[in-house]
Formats: C-alpha cells, structure tokens, sequence
C-alpha cells in the first residue's frame, strides 16, 4: 500500500514510460484503424461525409485523414507527439460538440474518451520511448 503514496522512484519512472509508450501505441493505432477504414471507403464517403465547418464534405473527409491517419502514425511512433495530439483534439472536438453536440452522451463518449487520452499525451509528451526522446537526447549530444 505504502508503493502507491510514496514519491515516484526511478524504478517507477521506468513504469510511467512503460505506460505512456502503451497509451501512444493503443490510441495511435485504434485511431489510425478508424481512419484506414475512411480512406477503404473514401469515394462513398467523400459524398455524403459531414461538413460541420462549411469547407464540403471532400475537404472535411480529406482534413480529417490527415489527423486520424497522419498524426496517429506520429504518436505510435513518438515524432511531435505534443504536437501531433492538437489536430486530434480538435478532430474529435467538433465531433463531440458539432457533429453529435445535439445527440445524448452516449453517441459522444467515444470521442470523449479519444479527447480524454490526447489530452493526456499533449500534456506528457511521448515519454523515453519515443523518436522525440531519440531526437532530444542527440540534440543534447551535439551541443
């Protein structure tokens, strides 16, 4: 018991990246299946795809592939992960308060969760197994 109320050890630290590198992987590649399945369907759903923000249902399908299928391959590989995780936010802020904001809570809670778990990684970064930390280590190298 006394584990869970004592400071963070270097032995747990290895636990936290051990968990953010979890996190990165599964939400990376939940979302980046969710996309993949748009881009199979894309001339279908290019017709008749929502278009919350005014820009037609084509751009509003292609704007989100680039987050759900180009920013979940920067989190599984730890690349601008803080950076990577806005674009999702986002995403699945106007699916939560513009597509479905009229809709009960259970149409929404998915993209609450994915909100949830992005936040997460926006505010702890990709952790020590991640091509972030491979770059910032060299980077201290060299200087």
């Amino acid at each position: 018991m006394k584990k869970f109320f004592l400071k963070i050890t270097s032995t747990d630290r290895n636990c936290v990246d051990v968990a953010t590198l979890f996190l990165r992987l599964f939400v990376g590649g939940m979302m980046l299946m969710h996309g993949w399945a748009k881009i199979v369907a894309f001339p279908t759903l290019a017709q008749t795809f929502p278009d919350p923000l005014g820009m037609g249902s084509s751009v509003s399908l292609v704007m989100i592939l680039l987050a759900e299928v180009g920013c979940s391959v920067l989190l599984v590989l730890g690349l601008l992960t803080r950076l990577a995780t806005l674009p999702l936010i986002f995403g699945m802020g106007v699916v939560t308060f513009v597509v479905h904001g009229a809709d009960p809570c259970s149409a929404k809670e998915l993209s609450i969760l994915y909100i949830g778990m992005y936040i997460v990684l926006l505010l702890i970064g990709g952790g020590r197994f991640s091509l972030d930390e491979m770059i910032r280590y060299r980077w201290r190298l060299t200087r």
